[in-house]
Order: structure tokens, then C-alpha cells, then sequence
């Protein structure tokens, strides 16, 4: 790309910036993190009240091993002499998983460990990505939930005082780094992880950190839509931040003469939407479908948020509009043997859409419980191969128009010209349609109709405008293996379910069919092979899928 062309990059992508977070870009481009505070003589004092209810366990990915070796997103470490906080021999985002601690809470490890840990790291981590916001947030929380929990760590008088004086400072540093600049997941953990830290302490530092309950309420109310999704539109993120927000509303309730006046309510009645959300997301073998970068075993999955929050006495809300997502962009449909998921918005939120892929139009499909369609998912966040291929229009069970991507995806988190996407029609378990307008392709307007009637899902894809050549993906799950077959031009793919059943599948006509070999990420740092029906022609107009399933 030529140097004019990168920077008509990335003015598209800046043009989307808030005048107050533009304003903290710039701040952070000249400042960075402000560094740590000092130590303070006076350590506060843990908030008196209740014992909030059980709070949930480590995700799935973190664990630590006999050997004294450390596993995070599928990354095994040797730390039997010691961890090394700064330890980036697996990328940043390990890193961050590092000193988050969620490790700390796995099932299994013994109270003295667990305190040894926490120990090591207030001496030996005084520095570095350590103190980035985001993982002081979430440790902030980890560390807190320990604290919380009875026998989870069993310091001495003098161990407390040192975590309390450690925990103290991390929340000085917190408040007074919140990513205004990123915004997002980003900026809503930081204070989620202040106001936690305002509860879980008394005394006037702990009222200082408090006074961030009513931004908290202003970025909840921001960043979870009237249909209770978040605003980034990843299943994984949205379960991340359900489970902070249910276990802010835990302590909350344990401290009632602490709490900000209004914080409750507001807790209570984003986690109840966000819940019926995550219902749209949930696909019938308890797990997420993989939009956006969405990964297993690092959120819990929905049951386990759903039973956490019943504990709590909440119960999930529904979407006005059963099955439909309509601010967040995402569509149900579900009866007989299919159920369905539809991505029908592009990249979002504007000013933050570093989780955004080109999956416009683009569906996950489920047959007798069992996962057909399945979106890429996401390897990691290096920026490479890999991150380009789970963001690429190809990656994804939609049309590929003209050669080019939907939107101008860039680096590994980047967006600068933006796909118009549009949902034209919903009816719940029967219909949906939406049109999409690539970025560089807007007079070639890709249409997609579902239709789900008796024992058969139909869907129907036009390209209205400039006609031109196209690409169709159908990305499977792994395991199953299609056959194709061509009967005088009629095209079909026949499927083997690997618990039972077959699905046939007729594919749109005048279109080169090919089985190809496609990698498929399903937990970071995991790659599987998978077969991805590829369809190409030089000039499509119309064409029309029709699926049917059989015992």
C-alpha cells in the first residue's frame, strides 16, 4: 500500500473517534500509562458486612499444572522456579492473562499456593504490562473474589496488611488510568474494578473510588443496548462482562450501606437483559456461537452464567422481540431440526470495533443439536496470518463480493472504511432478511433472505446493482465431511452427522463448487482442520441454498 493509501486508512478508521476519546488518544501518545503510584503509610481496612454468595471458579483455559507449569489459552508455561511476570514468550494477550490472576481462582489449588502467588507478584511485579489497566482491572476483581471467598487463601496479620496495601495502590493506579482512549470492554472493566475496590474497602480512599459508581451506570446504560447485548457484539466478551457485572452486583448486595444509591437497580437490570442476550447467542449444546472473536473456555458458558445469576435471584429477561438481537445486529431462527444464528450488522461499536470481523449476512446453523456451520472463531491477537484469516469476509458463511473484504479490517484490532449492513425483515422462527454494502463495493448490494419452513431451511442471496464475481463460503464443522454431486447442473452437498443424520444440501447453480481445506480456531491458540464448501463464478446475480435434514 502506498503511503497516501495508508493514510486515507487511517484517517477512515480515526473518523470514527468521540471528541473525548480523540482527546485521550492524543494524551496517551504523548504520556502513556501514568506509572504506579507510591506506597501509602495508611492501608485500608476490608469494608465490614455480609458473606456475598459463591462466587464462580476460574475459566476453563487458566490451570496450573503439577509440574509447576502454567496453562492459559492453551499455552503451557514452565514457572516451577519462579513466574516470570514480564514473560512475553507467548504474545501480549498471555501476558495479560498472566497477571490478571484468573489462574488463582482454578479449581484445585491449594490456599498456600494461592497466597505464594499473590505474594510473588506484589514484590516481584513493579512494572510493565502488569500495571496496563486492563489486567490490574480484572485482577483487581480476581484478587478481590479471593479475599471474598472463605479458605480460598489464608494469609498472616502482617501477608493481609501487605495484599491490602498492594490491592490499594493498583486501585489508585486504576482510577487514575481508565482507558478513556479504547473505551469499550476496556474502559467499562476498569470501572467496574474501581467501584469493586470502593465496596470491598472502607474509609475515605475507598469513598474516592466509589464516587465512579455513576460513570459506571452512564457506560452500562452506553454499552448494553435496549436488547441487552454488549455493544462490541462478541458472545465471548459479552459472557466475560456478565459475569463482572454479577459479581459486582454479589458484593453489592453483602454491602448495602456501601453501595451508591442506584448502582443495584442498574446492576440488576443490565445483567437481567444481558442474560436474555446471551440467549440469542446460545446454541442448543450450552455453548456461544463464535462471532466476532469469540472463543471457547475463556468466558463460562451460558448455563453457568444463567445458574450463577438464579443464585442471585435473578432471573434472564427476553428481547422485545423474541430471537432478534436488533440493536447489537444478530437473528435467531429455530424449528425442526434447525436452529440458526444470523450476524445482520457490520462493525461495532463505531468508535471501538478492534473485535469486529467481516461477517455480515453470515450464519452458524445447527442441526439436531449438533454444530454444521460453524464460524472461524479466533486464534489469537498477534497481528499475522492467523489474525487476517479469522477476520476476512472468506472466513465466514457469507458472500464475498468483487474480490473484496466488507470492511477495511487493518493490524489486529484496526477498521477504517465500514460495510453498510441493514435488517430489512423479522419474523420470529420463520424469516429474516438484511442487505449488506461492502465498503469499496457500495453500488453492489448483497441481499440474503432465510426462510425456515417445514423441514427445510432455504436461503436466498442476490446481488443487486453492479453485478460482478462473487466467493460463497459454508464453513463446516470438523468432522464432517461433504460429498458433492453434480446431477445436469444441479449441484448438491451431501453430509454425514457425526452423532446421527445426514443433511443435504442444494447449492446455488452456475457457480464453480469446490471442498476445500479451511482452518477453524475454536479456543485461542487452537487451530483444526475443517472442509469449507467454496463456491466461485465471475458473475453472480442469484442463487439459493436449500437444506434438508434426515434421520
Amino acid at each position: 500500500m502506498s503511503r497516501w493509501g495508508r493514510i486515507g486508512r487511517l484517517l477512515r478508521t480515526l473518523a470514527h473517534l468521540g471528541p473525548r476519546q480523540a482527546r485521550a488518544q492524543m494524551v496517551y501518545a504523548v504520556r502513556g500509562i501514568r506509572p504506579p503510584p507510591g506506597a501509602r503509610s495508611q492501608v485500608p481496612n476490608f469494608s465490614r458486612g455480609g458473606t456475598p454468595d459463591s462466587f464462580l471458579p476460574g475459566p476453563d483455559h487458566a490451570r496450573w499444572l503439577p509440574s509447576g507449569e502454567l496453562e492459559l489459552i492453551r499455552r503451557k508455561v514452565d514457572f516451577s522456579r519462579g513466574v516470570d511476570w514480564a514473560y512475553t514468550g507467548e504474545g501480549r494477550l498471555w501476558l495479560y492473562h498472566l497477571n490478571q490472576c484468573d489462574h488463582l481462582r482454578a479449581p484445585g489449588l491449594a490456599p498456600d499456593e494461592c497466597l505464594g502467588v499473590m505474594l510473588d507478584w506484589v514484590r516481584g511485579c513493579l512494572g510493565g504490562a502488569g500495571w496496563d489497566p486492563h489486567p490490574t482491572s480484572l485482577r483487581i476483581l480476581s484478587w478481590g473474589k479471593l479475599f471474598l471467598t472463605p479458605g480460598a487463601i489464608e494469609p498472616t496479620e502482617q501477608e493481609q496488611a501487605e495484599l491490602r496495601g498492594s490491592l490499594a495502590r493498583q486501585l489508585d493506579h486504576l482510577d487514575r488510568n481508565l482507558e478513556v482512549r479504547l473505551g469499550a470492554n476496556h474502559l467499562l472493566s476498569n470501572l467496574l474494578g474501581v467501584v469493586f475496590g470502593g465496596l470491598l474497602f472502607e474509609g475515605p480512599r475507598a469513598d474516592f473510588w466509589l464516587r465512579r459508581a455513576n460513570r459506571l451506570r452512564a457506560e452500562l446504560s452506553a454499552q448494553f443496548g435496549p436488547d441487552g447485548a454488549h455493544e462490541e457484539r462478541s458472545p465471548m466478551y459479552h459472557g466475560l462482562l456478565l459475569e463482572n457485572l454479577l459479581d459486582l452486583m454479589n458484593l453489592a448486595r453483602s454491602r448495602p450501606d456501601r453501595t451508591p444509591r442506584g448502582l443495584l437497580e442498574a446492576l440488576e437490570s443490565t445483567a437481567t437483559a444481558a442474560l436474555g442476550a446471551l440467549s440469542v447467542w446460545r446454541h442448543p449444546d450450552g455453548e456461544i456461537a463464535l462471532f466476532g472473536d469469540s472463543a471457547f473456555g475463556v468466558a463460562h458458558p451460558p448455563d453457568t452464567l444463567i445458574d450463577y445469576a438464579r443464585s442471585l435471584g435473578l432471573t434472564p429477561g427476553l428481547p422485545a422481540t423474541p430471537g432478534l438481537l436488533e440493536t447489537a445486529g444478530f437473528g435467531r431462527l429455530e424449528g425442526g431440526p434447525f436452529a440458526l444464528v444470523v450476524s445482520v450488522a457490520g462493525p461495532a461499536p463505531a468508535h471501538q470495533p478492534g473485535h469486529a470481523h467481516c461477517d455480515a449476512l453470515a450464519f452458524e446453523l445447527v442441526c439436531k443439536g449438533q454444530r454444521v456451520v460453524c464460524d472461524t472463531g479466533v486464534y489469537g491477537y498477534e497481528p499475522g496470518e492467523r489474525r487476517g484469516v479469522a477476520r476476512a469476509t472468506r472466513s465466514h458463511a457469507t458472500l464475498e463480493v468483487l474480490g473484496e473484504e466488507q470492511a477495511e479490517i487493518w493490524a489486529a484490532h484496526r477498521v477504517g472504511g465500514r460495510s453498510q449492513v441493514e435488517l430489512i425483515d423479522f419474523e420470529t422462527d420463520r424469516s429474516l432478511e438484511a442487505t449488506c454494502a461492502g465498503w469499496s463495493t457500495p453500488d453492489s448490494l448483497h441481499r440474503r433472505r432465510f426462510s425456515l419452513g417445514e423441514g427445510v431451511l432455504e436461503i436466498q442471496d442476490t446481488l443487486e446493482g453492479v453485478v460482478g464475481s462473487a466467493i460463497l463460503t459454508l464453513p463446516l464443522a470438523p468432522g464432517i465431511e461433504p460429498r458433492l454431486s453434480d446431477r445436469d447442473g444441479v449441484v448438491e452437498a451431501d453430509m454425514a452427522l457425526r452423532e446421527g443424520g445426514r443433511l443435504r444440501v442444494g447449492l446455488p447453480l452456475a457457480v464453480d463448487w469446490r471442498i476445500e481445506r479451511t482452518p477453524y480456531y475454536p479456543e485461542f491458540g487452537r487451530e483444526v482442520e475443517r472442509a469449507c464448501l467454496v463456491g466461485r463464478t465471475a458473475a453472480f446475480e442469484t442463487g439459493t441454498w436449500r437444506f434438508y435434514f434426515s434421520d
